[in-house]
């Protein structure tokens, strides 16, 4: 690019109210909207990963929401490339990049570590070890080798859980230390704005969006994508809600026990978003409602 192309990142933990922020600015500024979330990405899961509605979309343009089958794998990679790809097309109108996955961001503001390719058999063992073993097992592994990144995943994404092992086995390096190497200048200049809501706060918030999203329809959603993918170590099915509602469906838990589940995991994924973006210092934090602040931040910048 001749120039780093400007972008406003809204971002926060699950609940906190990005969405109706980014649908003021959408409106104010002629803007049009990127997810950057790695579970909205998959289509058979609208509700139980609160993508945008009808009446979001209908205020300006989504992008990268719904878009994969629960079958395929996203990386921080393909992300990357996927978004590099709608920026461009967005240009000249403000993209707003809006969601919870840190890394993703990242990757695409400040370039990925250049890891190198893992053999084909360090693969193969790590897959035969989360067969045999599960995701959880090697999670605890993960947490032992690289805590750091370890606080960025949960115990039941067995895709980012095995990556991570992969690269740790063939090249020696944990994962952190891959991504903490000097990258090269971010081809974007970038507006970071978090939404910022206190733990506490927003456990409430969780627990009546998941009621909400019961009562919207999440476990006929689940049974509809069972029918399509009666997989549950698909990549789609790892995402908060949907293994927690799939075991109620399959009979495994009660739904006061899946909902209990659900909300633990929801809670602890929240506390992990809060720990990384707090890292982050280039970060203007607001209350939720702050729309007007954060109009004038972004009006101010755009001069």
């Amino acid at each position: 690019m001749s120039s780093a192309a400007k972008i406003v990142c809204i971002l926060g933990p699950t609940g906190a109210g990005k969405t109706a922020v980014s649908l003021g600015l959408a409106e104010k500024f002629s803007a049009q909207v990127v997810n950057f979330d790695s579970r909205q990405v998959y289509r058979d899961f609208p509700i139980i990963t609160a993508q945008p509605d009808e009446r979001d979309k209908a205020v300006c343009p989504h992008h990268l929401y719904g878009m994969l089958e629960t079958t395929e794998a996203v990386s921080a990679a393909s992300f990357v490339d996927m978004a590099k790809s709608v920026i461009e097309e967005v240009k000249p109108e403000l993209p707003l990049l809006v969601g919870g996955t840190g890394l993703y961001l990242q990757a695409l503001t400040s370039g990925l570590a250049p890891i190198p390719d893992i053999p084909e058999e360090v693969r193969e063992n790590i897959r035969r070890r989360l067969e045999a073993e599960g995701s959880p097992a090697l999670f605890k592994e993960l947490e032992s080798i690289d805590p750091e990144y370890a606080a960025k995943t949960h115990p039941n994404n067995r895709q980012r859980n095995a990556r991570a092992l992969e690269v740790f086995e063939a090249t020696g390096k944990t994962f952190s230390w891959w991504h903490n190497r000097v990258q090269p200048p971010s081809p974007y200049d970038s507006l970071k704005v978090g939404i910022a809501v206190d733990l506490d706060e927003l456990t409430p918030l969780l627990a009546k969006r998941i009621d909400m999203m019961i009562e919207a329809g999440a476990i006929e959603e689940v049974r509809k994508a069972w029918e399509k993918c009666p997989d549950p170590d698909a990549p789609g099915w790892t995402g908060i809600g949907c293994s927690e509602v799939l075991s109620y469906f399959r009979g495994d838990l009660s739904l006061e026990e899946a909902k209990k589940l659900w909300m633990a995991n929801t809670r602890a994924y929240a506390k992990r978003q809060i720990t990384w973006f707090k890292r982050d210092s280039e970060i203007n934090w607001f209350s939720p409602g702050s729309l007007n602040e954060v109009s004038d931040l972004v009006e101010n910048w755009l001069v």
